[in-house]
């Protein structure tokens, strides 16, 4: 029962998405792109190349107007988008994955800073950004190259309103829109000036503090229109170290020594397994050589406990710092009735920053660096050296050392994004019916620099440890076993480097397009739309050179570079068969289809088609059916070999609780891997493996068939302040563009001995990974089906004001992936769990609800925000419990200042809910792509309208 009244709650109560917030296109009455007043109700809507009444939408929208995305508090639209119950989150200000965890394997690399949209699961390569329309170019963060928009790089100020179409359409849009699309619809038109400033922080800790300054000014007259606005946005950092969450590696750990595990072995005192002997120091040693005891009772040196290892998770964002400025124009003149010019301009320039712990330094056979670090020689004249002989292959398996001297690893930023359009559309009549054509061409341009403090040279580092007699000119010899404050300046500075990197994007677009209406059927004109477009994509990422060499002691890279070519076609149709007719009273069908020919992999068709009808005037159904394409990405395509950390445990490791020990079949399974027979393998549970990422110049591209079908009330009764809407989706899509999860290769080599799993899975010597191979392959399949529910209420005037209520859910029935095993294939469902690395909840149920009230000049929101329950895959055992956020927000506009001014107050999650513990999620214990940062995040906004 208490179950039942939480989902209740949350889907008929409390959201602030505002009035209207998630208002479906059935009940939209602003113009989308393309259109103008003196066209009626036929425009464009997203869904659709044929305008039409919006009334009739064809297909799910979801709507987000500038007002609504105000109410919401928050400084970055792709924030407010991830709130919507059928998307899945997507990278955003609280990830803090540079160099901690490495490049994920797409190819695309950790876009830190970024913020991309995920819909239905399917990831943010899968979900098409438009911008008017029309495609935008895709993100850069200097460390891949990205497939998906960083919708950071448009400016807030410059929004008019967000479509969101949930469902597929390659057909009409080309590659990408397998999820769905988001159109962001820009100001076209504006009288006067408008400005808003907006403070807030998390309050009671006085950090992550916003702010957001807006302001745009337009004109208009006779026939020319212009629209200018400039933005700056600046989010504070919150410390890992001040959330309780994510003190330790672990949720609730309060000591290394917690059998959980989970700390590093690279401690600011070394971890030295020398001699087979596995040592740290019992204390730092400065200014003398330290002094070894073969026995460990003397001497600086004691034998190795979970004890002595490092809590790395205090020196982490739990949100990262991200600085935003920019501008843009829209502008348009009309030279007749039947042509006009179009310009769209935009630069943005951003600022972020990602922070880690000190740098791990390991150095040895069984380091698993993959480079140099891994034969480094300790020469027995290096001036340091306890042990009098050379250490090397024979004689030690590695050292690491947290190097606590060079300052924490820090990533940092700087993007500029400038987008261009330009253009011409018009109409003209044929027969009495009105036709309208459009010609674009676009250029887009995404460039990033990242600067990373706290590597090392491993050539200067070997040369440094190796024979004093050739540490000559700058080189100082290096002591990596004297503990916290041995390394001097000296040493820093000659085997320390900044590490800089870059990587960028272009588009260039130019597309062409002719609508109109050919003749009547008894329902209504026939509608059609075609016409082409010619596309190029480029990217590149450049490394250091000192990485390229394969000598950081940080995470390896190696250059990328890449370009496809695109030439397409399409044509849609609507067949409106009938109309006013008895229980018909409208009935139609569309379709549409678009032949593309790519430089990467030749050609490929698409088709969609679907059914409307309306029984009667307040009801509505409609069904489609769609194929969708979504071609390799130049990440994906030309991705040179990277390493992903993987927060996994290794089946095989002896410790206790492990697999290795409970299980006779894991055991022989994993000696055949290449564990020692002996037991002697021993690393605790929950650290991170190496993963080798790349890409794959023979990759195909994924395909993908949607069903769609939904219906809308929208009674005529309820003088459109009444409308419900639901839709049943059913998504598959083959051949899917991935590795196959390092989590299932382990288990599987462990479980079974899988031919294909174990030998992706490589071992030193001594039984530790060295790397699992992640190579981008066509290798699965993705199946999800759910429901979307809408529901929109709206009081009249009444003595005590206007009410409004918003609900927009989202049932997730099921979510299930399968992958090739050596006989068959191995399917995983992740409908209710928890994925964690990469961090993805896939809860059963979401909902984001919204209560309004007006009343003179005061308007009060309270929002809702509800995520079921899942567990964690990778523990059944452990689960994350439902939670309800709740969102306060009242504004104030004057009327003795002819409502020009309004000042708005607002508390998010005014409750204080903290996100549910996450055992598998990469960092800071909790998944940053479902749940909010923990605390109560107020804030306050001045806005003007002339």
């Amino acid at each position: 029962m208490k179950k039942f009244g939480s989902m209740w709650l949350a889907g008929v109560a409390l959201v602030a998405i505002g009035t209207g917030a998630a208002t479906p296109a059935f009940a939209q009455s602003a113009p989308a792109e393309g259109a103008s007043a003196d066209e009626g109700t036929a425009i464009i809507v997203t869904g659709s190349r044929i305008r039409r009444d919006p009334l009739d939408q064809p297909a799910p929208v979801v709507t987000l107007d500038a007002e609504t995305i105000a109410k919401t508090g928050l400084s970055s639209v792709a924030d407010v988008l991830q709130r919507l119950p059928s998307a899945a989150g997507g990278l955003n200000g609280k990830f803090n994955n540079s160099g901690n965890l490495g490049n994920p394997p797409d190819g695309g690399g950790v876009g830190a800073g970024s913020a991309t949209i995920d819909l239905r699961y399917l990831g943010a390569k899968r979900t098409l950004v438009l911008v008017d329309g029309v495609r935008y170019v895709n993100g850069a963060s200097a460390s891949g190259i990205p497939a998906s928009v960083d919708i950071n790089s448009i400016p807030d100020g410059m929004i008019e309103r967000i479509e969101v179409l949930q469902s597929a359409a390659s057909p009409l849009y080309g590659s990408d829109a397998i999820a769905g699309v988001v159109n962001i619809i820009t100001k076209s038109s504006q009288q006067g000036f408008k400005a808003s400033a907006q403070y807030g922080e998390y309050l009671g800790k006085g950090d992550g503090q916003t702010q957001n300054y807006q302001a745009s000014w337009g004109t208009g007259k006779d026939g020319v229109s212009l629209v200018v606005g400039a933005n700056y946005v600046r989010s504070g950092s919150v410390s890992a170290r001040d959330r309780s969450i994510s003190q330790f590696p672990n949720p609730g750990q309060t000591a290394c020594s917690d059998p959980i595990g989970g700390c590093s072995s690279a401690t600011p005192l070394g971890r030295f397994i020398v001699f087979g002997q596995n040592m740290t120091l019992r204390g730092p040693v400065v200014g003398r050589n330290p002094v070894y005891d073969p026995t460990l009772t003397t001497g600086d040196f004691k034998a190795f406990t979970s004890a002595d290892r490092f809590n790395f998770a205090p020196y982490n964002y739990f949100q990262t710092p991200n600085e935003r400025y920019g501008g843009f124009l829209n502008a348009k003149a009309e030279f007749s009735d039947a042509i006009e010019l179009k310009l769209t301009a935009v630069y943005n320039h951003r600022h972020s920053q990602n922070k880690a712990a000190f740098l791990p330094l390991f150095v040895g056979p069984d380091a698993g660096n993959g480079n140099l670090l891994d034969t480094i020689t300790i020469d027995a004249t290096n001036p340091y050296n306890p042990f009098g002989v050379t250490l090397d292959s024979s004689n030690y398996s590695f050292i690491a050392r947290r190097l606590v001297e060079a300052g924490q690893r820090t990533y940092t930023q700087d993007v500029d994004t400038f987008y261009v359009r330009g253009g011409f559309d018009g109409k003209f009549d044929v027969f009495g019916k009105k036709w309208y054509w459009d010609v674009t061409a676009v250029y887009g341009s995404n460039e990033a620099r990242q600067l990373f403090t706290g590597n090392v040279n491993a050539a200067k580092l070997a040369r440094a440890l190796g024979p004093v007699s050739a540490c000559t000119g700058d080189c100082v010899p290096f002591n990596i076993f004297g503990g916290v404050g041995s390394v001097t300046q000296a040493m820093l500075d000659y085997v320390g480097f900044d590490e800089r990197a870059a990587s960028g994007q272009n588009l260039y677009d130019f597309q062409a397009n002719l609508s109109g209406d050919l003749f009547d059927l008894p329902g209504g004109p026939v509608g059609i739309a075609i016409g082409a477009e010619h596309r190029v994509q480029q990217g590149y990422f450049t490394p250091d050179p000192v990485i390229q060499a394969g000598l950081g002691a940080d995470i390896p890279a190696q250059a990328a570079r890449g370009s496809f070519r695109v030439d397409e076609v399409y044509g849609e149709i609507r067949l409106p068969l009938l109309k006013d007719k008895p229980f018909f009273h409208s009935l139609e069908l569309n379709g549409a289809a678009r032949y593309s020919d790519y430089s990467t992999f030749g050609g490929n068709t698409t088709l969609t088609g679907g059914v409307q009808w309306k029984p009667v005037p307040d009801f509505m159904l409609r069904g489609s059916y769609g194929e969708s394409l979504r071609a390799p990405s130049i990440g994906e395509l030309y991705g040179a070999q990277s390493r992903f950390d993987a927060a996994l445990s290794d089946p095989c490791t002896n410790v206790p609780g492990s697999l290795y020990q409970s299980s006779a079949t894991v055991r022989t399974n994993c000696i055949a891997n290449g564990v020692p027979a002996n037991g002697s393998y021993q690393e605790p549970q929950g650290g991170q493996l190496p993963v080798l990422t790349g890409g794959n110049k023979a990759l195909k591209p994924e395909t993908a068939r949607t069903i769609l079908v939904g219906g809308v009330y929208s009674p005529d009764w309820a003088g459109g302040k009444f409308s419900l809407e639901v839709n049943y989706y059913d998504i598959k899509v083959k051949n899917t563009i991935q590795s196959i999860d390092a989590g299932v290769l382990l288990e599987r080599c462990a479980l079974t001995g899988d031919p294909l799993s174990c030998s992706a899975i490589k071992r030193t010597q001594s039984g530790f990974i060295s790397s699992i191979n992640g190579v981008l392959l066509n290798v699965g399949t993705l199946r999800t089906t759910g429901l979307d529910a809408t529901l929109n209420l709206r009081s009249g005037e009444t003595g005590a004001g206007a009410f409004g209520l918003s609900v927009n859910a989202n049932f997730l029935f099921k979510y299930q992936e399968s992958v090739p095993a050596t006989n068959g294939t191995t399917t995983t469902s992740y409908l209710g769990y928890e994925r964690g690395s990469p961090d993805q909840a896939y809860p059963r149920f979401k909902s984001t609800s919204v209560v309004d009230w007006t009343m003179g000049p005061v308007t009060a929101t309270l929002t809702g925000r509800y995520i079921s329950a899942v567990k964690e895959l990778s523990d059944t055992t452990k689960k994350l419990d439902s939670r309800f956020y709740t969102d306060v927000q009242i504004r104030f506009r004057p009327s003795f200042a002819d409502s020009r001014f309004a000042l708005t107050l607002g508390v998010n999650n005014v409750f204080d809910v903290n996100p549910p513990a996450c055992y598998s999620c990469s960092l800071n214990n909790y998944d940053p792509t479902t749940y909010d940062v923990p605390g109560q995040f107020g804030y306050l906004r001045l806005t003007y309208a002339m």
